[in-house]
């Protein structure tokens, strides 16, 4: 329609190069202005959660978000990092297997019968040095005052 209203006296030559920039340029400006719409409103389904009875209370999604990691305070995020650095340091003080162990079962999220494998031994061990890391784990923060 652009091509036909605003450059119909052009010659016929110039009507393939000047219909490739006008697609062109449409394209571009509609994926501009949906990204600019999605940057400033929210589709209210993206609220909903899955398997919903269709019954979605705005306010209660907006309490839940305000509870949420993503606005604590400057003070829970330094307590939060400080909690973290210390069950940092308290992994690394493990003795090696344990420490293997807990790592592949908890961090890596590995089964028993793989973390047995990776590690080369029965799966009885790695449930043993798990057991023993987290309450290696566990009486150390617990005695720094971390209760998880």
């Amino acid at each position: 329609m652009k091509l036909a209203q605003h450059y119909g006296d052009k010659p016929a030559a110039e009507l393939p190069m000047l219909f490739q920039r006008i697609l062109s340029n449409t394209t571009l400006d509609w994926f501009r202005r949906r990204k600019t719409r999605n940057a400033l409103f929210s589709n209210m389904s993206e609220f909903s959660v899955q398997g919903d009875d269709g019954d979605f209370n705005l306010l209660e999604t907006l309490e839940s978000l305000t509870s949420s990691e993503g606005t604590e305070s400057a003070q829970d995020a330094t307590e939060r990092a400080q909690i973290l650095l210390a069950i940092e340091l308290e992994i690394k003080e493990l003795p090696n297997r344990q420490r293997e162990a807990f790592l592949m079962r908890y961090w890596e999220e590995m089964d028993v019968a793989e973390t047995a494998e990776a590690m080369g031994c029965s799966e009885g061990s790695v449930k043993t040095h798990c057991s023993r890391a987290v309450h290696a784990l566990s009486k150390a923060l617990g005695a720094k005052g971390i209760k998880l």
